[in-house]
């Protein structure tokens, strides 16, 4: 965990360190940090939201393989991620592919 936070987020490591705290996610001051542990659900409302109507649309195979495919897709982009915006963009995909494969 320190390797990432060292890569991604140094600000919040340099904090936890100072503090002499082990839990590093009490420290909402960060804006970055938020953005990345948010992102994921946002996306998936918004995916669960707008399902519905694409399932109508296109038929519930196709969504589920859609749901599926950014799934993936996120999951490629978070693993090789260089930077904070990657790793936003890949738990975006990864909250899409949750919203839409939660359709029932």
């Amino acid at each position: 965990m320190e390797s990432f936070l060292k890569r991604f987020f140094p600000g919040v490591l340099r904090k936890m360190i100072q503090k002499g705290t082990s839990n590093e996610y009490c420290m909402y001051d960060s804006q970055s940090l938020t953005a990345f542990t948010s992102s994921l659900y946002i996306a998936g409302l918004l995916a669960s939201l707008l399902a519905g109507k694409v399932t109508k649309a296109i038929g519930r195979q196709a969504v589920m393989l859609l749901g599926g495919a950014m799934f993936f897709a996120g999951a490629a982009i978070n693993a090789g991620a260089v930077n904070i915006a990657m790793l936003i963009i890949g738990r975006m995909l990864l909250g899409f592919g949750v919203g839409f494969t939660n359709q029932e």
